[in-house]
């Protein structure tokens, strides 16, 4: 379809579309879906702008003489609604897990090597590599071809519903093109939305204009753009978007279980029309990668959006599904992280900031520099130890590093020839200097103790607790709890549920409307789900995975407060020391009083489905894996034990029931073998299982085939 299509002719507009003005309005957006996939896919239009407006208006006319005509996959409708009053959340169709990354050699290495181990020499580790783009995860679901939700990662499990502002990037078909490839009935596809370094150029160059303070970096636009409520304000920002996964697929006569290869799955969206990085490659072996990501690192400042790193996929499908992932990545895929970016500045003074956990970290704050795009004005210098180590003082030139191009910190610091005598080594406080209670030593750290009585340490709470992993409370951000704390409105967390908005309305900034949207807000978040209310109470250890395996485990705050260590270490993924910190967390009295004025018609919790073992063939017993296996994953096994309802276990002792041995058993065999503790082999676990009455196809069952 190439060139401008002849004109239609509408006449009386007000009587019932005939058949040729329908047929009109579907070749038009046919049309302007096919120059839009030339224009902002392939980068190769083939008519003018002003032919190509031609053809939008003529249909914007022709909807316009026939509404029953407009659909919501038309063009016209890219940016459409009334603004929202709120984002809503939403499940994802597949968990969107997050990648085992690094920016050392040595630790990719590693990597191949554990999937050569696990699959054997039989299967050819043949890789698909990406650019790593720094922008924002999202999920794209179609339903019969037509995108009916986007929303972006949150916590893996659960986002933020934004189809509307996805709607309005162009180069994201509304409508996908099953006239190639047949489009399965459903499909769940993963991208990454970024602003390309051009249009971020030109989104600052715009506000500079206008007055307004320009943004840090591509991925604060992108990550901003996506959740306005405001789709027309979504659309004057052209993000672009590339789709590089299929996380789900309804079953069709060319479905997703009939693609073999990652390099199909990503043939197949292209096919669908859906954009798809034209950088993506091949590589035979972990050299051939390697090669790759140095080529890469070579072009990375020549590349039109902003990357940190490459990501590298097991090609085949299959052998993806036989190593499977852990709560938090897949173990098929991997990202070589770039070197961080480095530039030099000076410090200008040595503060020390308090955290919510009591922890008093020195921060420099410098002379503003640009690394990578973004101003950085302070950097961690993460305790009293490394300060004196590296001897940073008030006014020295400093190397300053943007570790994994996200936080900054102070490498080195940098001789100066010339410079004037330096100042006085720093030293850490020996009082908070937020509350002024003396701090004590633990480690290199130095920890205010005043958990409950701390301002600094009750405004970090506070921001944590309403972060997007946690409660997701918005317009709780830090000026907002500062204010809060200082104006003594909020002492503790639950005094937050208590506030009307009459309260907010008496803080800075706050008028009418922002104050009754905040309490809104917060009323909403009150309602939560048990892995955010853990997350949000700041209990140690405890991200959104391992808040999710206590929720499975125990259904409810008040099963999970009367489990002690032992019952907590039992649990699979939940180590001794891990154990006895959540217990210790839950048994201060301090805590339990907050937990319970929570709980006390504050917040609703709501109840979690226990997960329960398959069988209790395995209960009371206590495993420990070492070494290499060869017929599962670690992770498989010690999942299937938990399944079977025993324990997987870290370290050996005397209760252990058994220790299970692959190659290159190291300490943890030669520990079982002094205590007298019994060793087996897979062939020996597998025995061990049949006496306790698991089948052989039980076994494969509950692993997914991975005997």
């Amino acid at each position: 379809m190439r060139g401008l299509l002849p004109p239609y002719t509408d006449v009386m507009p007000d009587a019932p579309p005939p058949a040729d003005a329908a047929a009109r309005a579907a070749e038009l957006r046919r049309a302007i879906a096919h120059h839009d996939r030339l224009y902002y896919q392939d980068d190769a239009p083939d008519i003018s702008d002003e032919a190509y407006d031609a053809l939008w208006h003529e249909l914007k006319e022709l909807e316009a003489a026939h509404p029953e005509l407009v659909t919501p996959e038309s063009p016209t409708q890219r940016v459409s609604g009334t603004p929202l009053d709120g984002l809503e959340s939403a499940e994802h169709v597949a968990p969107m897990l997050s990648l085992d990354s690094s920016a050392k050699e040595e630790a990719f290495r590693q990597f191949d090597a554990r999937l050569r181990k696990a699959l054997g020499d039989d299967v050819p580790l043949r890789y698909s590599l990406e650019p790593k783009l720094d922008g924002l995860s999202i999920e794209l679901v179609y339903e019969g071809g037509r995108l009916t939700r986007a929303v972006t990662r949150g916590d893996g499990r659960t986002g933020e519903v934004i189809t509307a502002n996805a709607r309005t990037i162009r180069s994201l078909p509304l409508e996908l093109d099953g006239s190639v490839r047949p489009l399965p009935p459903l499909l769940s596809v993963r991208g990454e939305v970024f602003l390309a370094l051009q249009a971020f150029d030109d989104v600052n160059e715009r506000l500079i204009q206008e007055g307004k303070p320009p943004f840090a970096s591509p991925r604060n636009v992108a990550a901003g753009t996506v959740r306005q409520l405001d789709p027309a304000l979504a659309a004057s920002r052209p993000l672009s978007v590339y789709a590089y996964d299929v996380l789900e697929a309804g079953a069709g006569d060319d479905g997703h279980g009939a693609l073999a290869t990652h390099t199909e799955v990503l043939a197949a969206m292209r096919d669908w029309g859906l954009p798809v990085n034209p950088e993506n490659a091949l590589a035979d072996d972990a050299d051939g990668v390697w090669r790759a990501f140095e080529a890469f690192a070579e072009r990375r400042d020549h590349l039109p959006y902003e990357v940190d790193g490459l990501v590298v996929k097991l090609d085949d499908l299959a052998a993806r599904r036989r190593l499977g992932t852990t709560a938090h990545h897949p173990r098929w895929a991997y990202a070589i992280k770039f070197a961080p970016r480095k530039e030099v500045s000076q410090v200008l003074r040595i503060i020390a900031s308090v955290g919510r956990t009591g922890v008093v970290t020195p921060v420099a704050l410098l002379r503003p520099v640009n690394i990578g795009g973004v101003t950085v004005a302070r950097a961690n210098l993460h305790n009293r130890e490394d300060v004196e180590r590296k001897d940073i003082r008030e006014g020295d030139t400093v190397r300053v590093e943007r570790a994994g191009d996200v936080i900054p910190q102070v490498i080195e610091r940098i001789e100066v020839a010339g410079a004037e005598e330096r100042g006085a080594p720093f030293r850490m406080p020996e009082r908070c200097p937020s509350c002024g209670t003396e701090l004590v030593a633990r480690g290199p750290y130095s920890l205010c103790p005043n958990a409950f009585g701390c301002p600094a340490q009750a405004v970090a709470r506070l921001v944590h607790f309403g972060s997007r992993a946690a409660l997701d409370v918005e317009g709780l951000g830090e000026v907002t709890a500062r204010l809060l704390v200082e104006e003594g409105l909020v002492k503790e967390l639950p005094d937050l549920f208590d506030l009307r908005a009459a309260d907010f309305e008496r803080l800075e900034g706050f008028a009418e409307l922002s104050a009754a949207n905040l309490e809104a807000n917060v009323a909403k978040a009150a309602a939560t789900t048990l892995p955010r209310f853990l997350v949000a109470l700041g209990v140690p250890d405890t991200g959104p995975a391992v808040a999710r395996t206590l929720a499975g485990r125990f259904g409810s705050v008040e099963a999970l407060r009367a489990a002690d260590a032992d019952t907590l270490a039992a649990v699979h993924g939940i180590g001794p020391i891990m154990a006895e910190a959540i217990a210790g967390f839950f048994a201060d009295p301090k805590n339990a009083r907050v937990v319970d004025a929570l709980l006390d018609g504050r917040v609703q919790v709501a109840p979690f489905e226990v997960v329960a073992p398959a069988s209790d063939a395995l209960a009371g017993t206590t495993l420990v894996f070492t070494g290499a296996l060869e017929r599962f994953t670690r992770g498989a096994a010690e999942a299937l034990v938990a399944k079977l309802g025993g324990k997987a276990a870290s370290s050996v002792s005397t209760k252990t029931t058994l220790v299970v041995a692959g190659a290159d058993a190291g300490s943890k065999l030669e520990k079982a073998v002094a205590l007298g503790v019994p060793v087996a082999d897979e062939e020996g676990f597998l025995a061990f299982l049949e006496e306790r009455g698991v089948a052989p196809g039980e076994v494969a069952a509950l692993v997914g085939g991975a005997e």
